[in-house]
C-alpha cells in the first residue's frame, strides 16, 4: 500500500477513536473532513478557506484514464472504475441526505438522472453483470463526476451541522422507509437497509462517506491497473 493510502488509513483509526467516544464533536468532524475530502475531487475543497489538499484518492485514480479505461471491466471482474465511482457516489447521497439529514437526494435535484444519461436510481447492490455492463458504457463520465462532487459538498455541509447529541441517534424508521419507497435500495438488497437502521449518525460517518468509499476507490485502483 502507498503512502498517501496508508496515512489515510492512520487517520481513519484516530477518526474512529474519537468519533466512537462521543464527547469530542468539534475534533471528531475535523477528522471527518480531512478523511472525506482525500477521498473525493480536489475541486471539493478548493474554495474552503485555509484548506490545502495533499491527495486527492479520486483524482489519482481518473485524472490519467481516458474513457475505454474507465468503462472497462476487465475479465474476472465484476464491475468497471466508473461503476466503483458510481456506487459510492449513491450510497454517500442516499446515507447522508435521507437517513442522516431526512432530506431529498441530490439525484432527484438538477436531474441528475437525465445529465448522466442513465436509468439506474438505486445504489448498485445486487446490480447483475448486465446491469453493471449497461451503466458502465452508456453512464457520462464528466457528469458523474460532477454529481459527486455535488453530493460530497452537500455532505459536507451537513457534518458540519451536526450536534453532539445526535452522534449517537439512530435513523428513524421513516426514513428508512423512504429510501425502499422511493428505490434508492432495490428490494433484493435490503439487508443494505437494515444494516443502516441498526447504526448511529456517528456508524454512518464512519462508514459510507468515508470507509466504504475508501474501499471501493481501493478497488477502482485495482480495476485500473488489472490486464484484460
Amino acid at each position: 500500500m502507498d503512502s498517501n493510502r496508508k496515512l489515510w488509513n492512520k487517520g481513519q483509526s484516530e477518526f474512529r477513536k474519537v468519533l466512537l467516544g462521543y464527547d469530542q464533536l468539534h475534533e471528531a468532524i475535523q477528522l471527518f473532513m480531512n478523511q472525506h475530502a482525500m477521498l473525493h475531487s480536489a475541486k471539493m475543497v478548493q474554495t474552503e478557506a485555509g484548506h490545502t489538499l495533499a491527495w486527492s484518492y479520486e483524482d489519482e485514480t481518473l485524472n490519467d484514464m481516458n474513457d475505454e479505461q474507465v468503462r472497462r471491466i476487465p475479465h474476472n471482474c465484476e464491475h468497471s472504475v466508473v461503476w466503483s465511482i458510481w456506487h459510492i457516489a449513491r450510497i454517500e447521497d442516499v446515507t447522508m441526505n435521507m437517513l442522516v439529514a431526512g432530506d431529498p437526494q441530490i439525484l432527484h435535484r438538477d436531474n441528475w438522472l437525465e445529465q448522466m444519461k442513465i436509468a439506474a436510481r438505486d445504489t448498485g447492490n445486487e446490480m447483475d453483470g448486465e446491469g453493471v455492463a449497461k451503466l458502465s458504457a452508456t453512464i457520462e463520465i464528466e457528469a458523474l463526476r460532477v454529481y459527486r462532487l455535488a453530493v460530497g459538498r452537500r455532505t459536507r455541509e451537513i457534518a458540519a451541522q451536526l450536534q453532539l447529541e445526535q452522534l449517537k441517534q439512530k435513523v428513524e424508521p421513516s426514513r428508512l422507509q423512504q429510501v425502499r419507497e422511493e428505490g434508492a435500495v432495490v428490494e433484493a438488497a435490503d439487508y443494505i437497509v437494515k444494516y443502516w437502521g441498526r447504526r448511529d449518525i456517528a456508524g454512518l460517518l464512519l462508514m459510507p462517506p468515508t470507509r466504504h468509499s475508501f474501499l471501493h476507490l481501493n478497488e477502482a485502483m485495482r480495476i485500473k491497473h488489472r490486464r484484460q
